[in-house]
């Protein structure tokens, strides 16, 4: 076990403070990492003030990593010491069941661990507290599969967040075809999922449709290249949108009401939440009848995807706009604009070098 420097909060209410950890030593099969940047998102706050009710403390936030390889375990052959390497939401699953046997580990039955405030399971991670500590530190140390290479063309300071709302929104665009282009893409949202979605989806050449609830962010939008926008509360912009969309991916966090958006879908078309709003979703039977609409979820991407991911938005140099984080300060102004509701879809990403100076 090796010690290092990390952010993280010794209760609930108690203020972010710089504290010492203990990491498990780097094995045949890991990769020790110099950590460079780590994003700051609103997933972190719910971790480290306990909002899920799993989080134990002393705890250390941060799940989208960036950094460089600084030592490659003997079993690990196409990594190599000074690669760049990104870490998503989870470091650690069965490897046996049927998900991790089929590049699906997201789904591990036995369940994933959570790089930040994750329940220690299968073996294969070791701290000196109760539960895994995230990004937000000098160093990590995390098992080959479930490290990203980040080809050296992308600016390693935009990559963290690629791992988070990226991958998010990259698995229900290639896993219901839109990868493939051709489609009529709905991206219900504008916040940094949705953002992120839009230029994913144009990417892949698809015709994209953004749907808020009003018309204050159709200037974004059209920044963003989205070639349509629909407004809710515009009765006969949503009328003309009717049934003309393949895939709705569903990026609000918050409560609402999906039926408006859900009329937009073509029959036997498919609407996918990934955000994650407090309250059940209400969908009349008959609806699902004469529609045959599918209505499902999303949540991160295994391995495999996550690669694709990375390799997809460097190829197509997808930069989405970041506010870098240098000071304690800084970031306890981020915690407030987090807790408002982040409107610009701006990632927010600690510089850890300067953090710790």
């Amino acid at each position: 076990m090796y010690k290092t420097e990390a952010i993280g909060k010794v209760s609930k209410d108690a203020p972010f403070e710089k504290m010492i950890i203990g990491r498990e030593g780097t094995s045949d099969d890991d990769v020790e990492i110099d950590i460079k940047y780590c994003g700051y998102c609103h997933t972190d706050i719910h971790l480290v003030n306990n909002d899920w009710g799993f989080t134990t403390f002393p705890c250390v936030g941060g799940h989208e990593v960036a950094g460089v390889a600084v030592k490659v375990g003997s079993n690990v052959k196409d990594v190599k010491v000074g690669d760049h390497i990104g870490v998503g939401y989870f470091v650690d699953t069965c490897f046996n069941c049927e998900y991790c046997e089929n590049n699906d580990e997201v789904n591990c039955i036995k369940g994933i661990t959570s790089t930040s405030c994750g329940h220690i399971q299968h073996g294969r991670i070791k701290t000196d507290g109760k539960q895994t500590y995230g990004g937000w530190s000098k160093k990590m140390t995390v098992n080959r599969r479930f490290c990203s290479i980040i080809p050296e063309s992308y600016p390693l300071e935009k990559a963290g967040p690629v791992f988070c709302g990226g991958i998010t929104m990259f698995t229900p665009l290639y896993e219901y075809n839109a990868f493939k282009g051709g489609l009529k893409v709905g991206i219900a949202g504008l916040g940094g999922l949705g953002q992120m979605g839009v230029l994913l989806a144009k990417a892949m050449g698809n015709n994209v449709t953004v749907i808020s609830s009003s018309a204050r962010k159709i200037a974004l939008a059209n920044e963003l290249g989205a070639d349509n926008y629909v407004a809710q509360n515009d009765e006969e912009g949503m009328k003309k949108a009717e049934k003309s969309l393949d895939l709705i991916i569903d990026t609000i966090p918050a409560s609402h009401d999906i039926n408006p958006p859900l009329n937009l879908l073509k029959k036997k078309g498919t609407y996918v939440v990934v955000g994650v709003a407090p309250e059940p979703f209400q969908v009349h039977a008959f609806k699902l009848l004469t529609d045959q609409v599918k209505i499902t979820g999303s949540a991160t991407g295994g391995m495999k995807i996550t690669q694709e991911c990375i390799n997809f938005v460097a190829k197509n140099n997808i930069l989405q706009k970041t506010e870098m984080i240098n000071s304690f300060d800084e970031m306890n102004n981020v915690t407030e604009l987090l807790n408002k509701g982040n409107d610009s879809g701006l990632r927010c990403v600690i510089d850890i070098e300067k953090i710790f100076s």
